[in-house]
């Protein structure tokens, strides 16, 4: 999911594709003491160039800029073939050659200096990423793009005249495309013998054929994507930018399209998915083994994911070391509340007992939504208290969209526009109730929404006093250590956890990031095969086992990703109590989640960088 630029794109990942490296290595050497007139001016030029540049990077990416609420481009889709993602490398690198030969590092000021580091880093993790290209999954269960071109038309394509419809239109057609380019990279990764787990493709087929059931492709009522074309036609009607007639000829344009183009490209991937299903494997096991060039893969994925060189066996030990202290303040609480019996039985009441599940109706499934609705809302209420910057953005919380939908699987966040005006979404699968435990509501809610995701990914798109490329840079042990702190700083914040068993949600979701360590390097590193995963998993937590089954095969497709939550979240606690340390009673808590916050997402590196920077500045002002 996190692997360049169309292929995060086409992920909607939070986490993105970079990892840490030594932003010293060929750096220009430093000749004189800048001036602070030098410094300012230096600075001012090299922001004016990333500008420009950022500006030449996104139209690699149709996709990238509707993100943004852009409409440039808005009648296509990114280009998703192995060709443009070595173009795109190329085209980074040349930047990096231009901004070193341009621009002298030591007359800028300390941000500059950490967009000057980030910006070649972000080249280096991409040419480092083109051994591999051949070991990422083009289609699975979780990011294909069957499921998310679908969901990018219907949520983020917005109509407000008839050239947007028409550009809608243009983006249907383009799916046949834009998937036959795909399938060219899952052909050339079958040819080696690379190939995702027999249920990836088994998921690939289900939701295809969802996406195309129903109207116009078969009888039946409307196809998500058949009702959404109608209904932006008819909101235009509404609005008065077009009459009946119109509308009704471009609805028989989406039609057509859907019929032409569309269908055709989805019926493709069915093929091909069918076709390749008797040689996958069914109790898969991790890249390690499964790929020619697995292990070497591996370190890379556990590079990019958490920003630091942690080796799989010091990641694994550190889950191992995680799951035993997470299993004492469990077993504390268990006897808190009087349970006789030990943590497997009480795992099991917890998974098992009614009064921790919502009725697996409608009804039920809007209460879930509206408890999650009013726990993001306390929060709302005292944020000013913990932080300096604030999000414009505001946040709803949905239910996935039927055709992408699937038990158990991870709630998830989908980010707003940089101005505000289309807000932030935290989804949740709702398909079925009994893998949404009401202990774990809470915690999901404080990640994926506030103080968690949208908090940190709002906050850096509407940044102002950094280049715009860091307003958009993701970096996955950054945002997901975020979402994990935020589980934890919610503690601190009046009206939350306020039930012993909310409390136990809060542990187990932390035990979840703590088996993540174990069982993705267990699986890649270590042999584990499916099986074994979700028994150990299975062993050390309260999951349901429906969200277990769908957590590890997550792990499978996704290679090292599960490793950066744990590994992000306890690098900013260790941040905070040094800057606490350093700072006695003059540390402000608002002043450190903005010096986290304020300069967008970071690799573990610079982002420690930037904190010591704010701890001595405080330093400064106290002397």
């Amino acid at each position: 999911m996190r692997k360049t630029l169309i292929v995060c794109a086409i992920a909607l990942a939070l986490a993105a594709c970079d990892r840490t490296a030594t932003p010293e290595a060929g750096r220009p050497a430093a000749a004189t003491t800048a001036s602070a007139a030098d410094i300012t001016a230096e600075t001012a030029r090299l922001n004016q160039w990333f500008e420009k540049k950022y500006e030449e990077q996104l139209h690699f990416s149709p996709i990238q800029l509707t993100f943004q609420g852009r409409k440039d481009l808005y009648d296509q889709l990114d280009d998703m073939s192995e060709k443009a993602q070595r173009d795109q490398v190329a085209w980074q690198k040349a930047s990096v050659e231009e901004m070193e030969k341009s621009f002298d590092y030591a007359k800028l000021d300390d941000e500059a200096k950490l967009s000057y580091d980030l910006w070649k880093l972000q080249y280096e993790n991409a040419r480092d990423g083109l051994p591999f290209l051949v070991d990422g999954y083009a289609f699975d269960q979780m990011n294909g793009a069957q499921n998310f071109l679908p969901t990018f038309l219907i949520s983020f394509h917005k109509v407000e005249d008839e050239a947007d419809y028409k550009a809608y239109v243009s983006r249907i057609a383009a799916t046949g495309r834009a998937f036959d380019q795909l399938l060219e990279r899952a052909r050339a990764s079958a040819k080696q013998g690379i190939r995702p787990p027999k249920f990836a493709y088994e998921g690939v087929i289900e939701q295809s054929k969802k996406v195309i059931a129903g109207a116009p492709f078969a009888a039946g009522k409307d196809s998500a994507i058949w009702a959404d074309a109608q209904a932006k036609a008819d909101e235009l009607v509404k609005a008065g930018k077009i009459d009946a007639a119109r509308a009704a000829a471009l609805k028989e344009d989406a039609r057509k399209a859907l019929l032409e183009q569309f269908k055709p490209a989805y019926e493709r991937v069915i093929a091909w998915s069918e076709e390749e299903l008797p040689k996958a494997a069914v109790n898969a096991t991790g890249v390690g083994v499964t790929h020619p060039n697995g292990k070497a893969y591996y370190e890379y994925q556990l590079r990019q994911m958490t920003t630091t060189d942690m080796t799989a066996e010091q990641i694994h030990e550190l889950g191992l070391k995680e799951v035993a202290r997470i299993k004492g303040e469990m077993t504390a609480l268990k006897d808190k509340v009087g349970f006789k019996g030990d943590l497997q039985a009480f795992f099991h009441f917890i998974d098992t007992d009614p009064q921790f599940k919502f009725p697996n109706t409608d009804a039920g499934r809007k209460a879930y939504l509206d408890e999650a609705t009013r726990d993001i809302d306390n929060i709302k209420k005292v944020l000013p208290k913990y932080f300096g910057l604030l999000p414009k953005a505001d946040l709803v919380v949905k239910r996935v969209e039927p055709f992408r939908e699937q038990d158990g699987a991870a709630q998830h966040y989908y980010p707003g526009t940089p101005d505000g005006s289309r807000p932030g979404v935290y989804y949740a699968h709702l398909s079925d109730m009994n893998a949404m435990p009401k202990p774990e509501l809470e915690v999901i809610a404080y990640h994926e929404g506030i103080p968690g995701h949208h908090m940190q990914i709002s906050i850096a798109q509407e940044l102002t006093g950094v280049p715009k490329f860091r307003t958009q840079a993701g970096f996955t042990a950054y945002a997901e250590g975020w979402g994990l702190y935020a589980e934890w700083l919610a503690k601190e914040m009046p009206g939350t956890y306020q039930d012993p068993y909310s409390e136990f949600g809060r542990l187990s979701s932390e035990m979840w990031r703590a088996i993540r360590l174990v069982v993705d390097t267990g699986l890649h590193a270590k042999g584990w095969t499916e099986e074994q995963a979700v028994e150990y998993f299975h062993a050390n937590s309260a999951v349901p086992l429906t969200a277990i089954k769908s957590e590890v095969r997550r792990y499978l497709i996704m290679p090292g990703q599960a490793t950066a939550y744990k590994v992000g979240m306890i690098r900013i606690q260790e941040l905070r109590k040094k800057a606490e340390t350093e700072l006695g009673d003059k540390f402000d808590i608002r002043g450190f989640h903005d010096a986290v916050l304020g300069g967008g997402a970071l690799p573990l590196t610079l982002l420690e960088r930037r904190v010591d920077q704010w701890v001595a500045k405080q330093k400064a002002k106290k002397a």
